[in-house]
Formats: structure tokens, C-alpha cells, sequence
């Protein structure tokens, strides 16, 4: 697989509590350079970004984010509040509590009212599969495709647990043809990345990947 075609899935994130400025715009720098699908970083910096970055690169970020048992008031106002400040992409964290009790319409309801939120821009619906048992995650599965979100991501990257190929071809037989799959947490290598989009992902949630590739740049080959 090409190294452009891997890079033009990467959602190229940095999401830690101590993101600074000066490395939020290192990632903009790269996610421009490697032609990334997006930056995936914290909402504070949205507005600074997009300026930053303008038509050249999305931005994307997370709400409810990591745990994801906020309100879906607080989730909307979020989201609402990302748009304003540019946001083309939202990835949300369900609430998994309501997962382990079965609370399905709920989730449906709180999926549909952030993606009312969005204003037409791309939803990606966190389930945080490390957390979850296989008949939840089917079950997610049929809810995210019924709620008009545009994606189905695994993880946080932040309950202790990422993205697998099980997970994945998981997803891929039980999520509807028009939901995309996102890949995200652990993908730490091309070999990964590549598994991963071969197993059905269109996106990955990753910051390694660059570095791989600025690493094999970096080796003369």
C-alpha cells in the first residue's frame, strides 16, 4: 500500500491534557505536509487552528470526551460550540453506563441530537470497544447505523484499551454500508495501519503513523 494512500486516512491527533500551542501547531504543520484527512485535537484549540490552517487541512475534535457520560445537552452545546469556532469534523464518546444498561433508544436519541449539532458536518460515534462486550458492540453497531452519524470509531485511546482487528472486522459486518469505520488507539505502526484499512477502516486515529513516515524520510529511503 502506498505511504500517501495510508496517510490520507489519518485523522493525525494529539489529544493529551498538556497540549501546548506550539505542538498543536506542529501537528497542523504535519497533518498539511503528509496530507492528512484531518488534525484531531482538543476543542480549546479549534478556533486557533482553523485560522491557523484555513482550507488546506479539516479539523476535527472530540465531545464528551473521554468518558462520555456528560449530558447530551452539554454534548450538543459542545458540538455547537466547535462548529462555531470551525470545526469540520466531531468524533463523540457515547455514553457506555447507558450501553451496560441497555439504555438503546437513549443512545439513539443522544447520537441524533449531536448529529442535528454538527450543522451538516461529519459525525464520528465513539464506543470505546475495550469496554465493551461483543453484543454490545454489535448492538452499537446497528444503533450508530440507524442514527445518521457518518462513522463508528473504537476508542478513546483513554479507558486502557485501543483499536483491534477484531474490533474492526466486527464493525465491518454489522455496521451499515453508508457507516464509515474508524480506527483509533494502539496503531502504532504502517504494518497496523495497513491491517486496519484492509480490514474495512477509513480512518485512523493516530499519531504515530507521521512519525513512522517522517522516520523512513529520515533513513534515506
Amino acid at each position: 500500500m502506498e505511504l500517501n494512500e495510508i496517510l490520507s486516512t489519518v485523522d493525525h491527533t494529539l489529544l493529551s491534557q498538556g497540549a501546548t500551542w506550539e505542538e498543536i501547531q506542529a501537528v497542523c504543520d504535519d497533518g498539511m505536509k503528509y496530507r492528512a484527512a484531518s488534525v484531531c485535537i482538543p476543542a480549546s484549540y479549534v478556533r486557533q487552528a482553523k485560522e491557523y490552517v484555513g482550507d488546506k487541512l479539516a479539523v476535527c475534535t472530540v465531545i464528551g470526551f473521554p468518558n462520555g457520560y456528560s449530558t447530551t445537552a452539554a454534548k450538543c452545546f459542545e458540538t455547537e460550540d466547535a462548529v462555531r469556532n470551525g470545526a469540520d469534523e466531531i468524533d463523540m464518546v457515547i455514553n457506555i453506563g447507558w450501553a451496560k444498561d441497555k439504555k438503546w433508544d437513549a443512545l439513539l436519541e443522544e447520537i441524533r441530537a449531536v448529529k442535528a449539532a454538527c450543522g451538516g458536518r461529519v459525525l464520528k460515534v465513539i464506543i470505546e470497544t475495550c469496554l465493551l462486550t461483543d453484543e454490545e458492540k454489535v448492538k452499537l453497531c446497528e444503533i450508530v447505523s440507524n442514527s445518521g452519524a457518518d462513522f463508528i470509531k473504537t476508542s478513546t485511546g483513554f479507558a486502557g484499551g485501543g483499536a483491534t482487528r477484531e474490533d474492526v472486522a466486527l464493525f465491518a459486518k454489522h455496521v451499515a454500508p453508508h457507516v464509515k469505520i474508524k480506527a483509533a488507539g494502539g496503531i502504532s505502526s504502517l504494518q497496523d495501519a495497513e491491517d486496519f484499512i484492509r480490514l474495512g477502516a477509513s480512518r485512523l486515529g493516530t499519531s504515530r503513523i507521521v512519525k513512522a513516515v517522517k522516520g523512513i524520510e529520515g533513513s534515506g529511503y
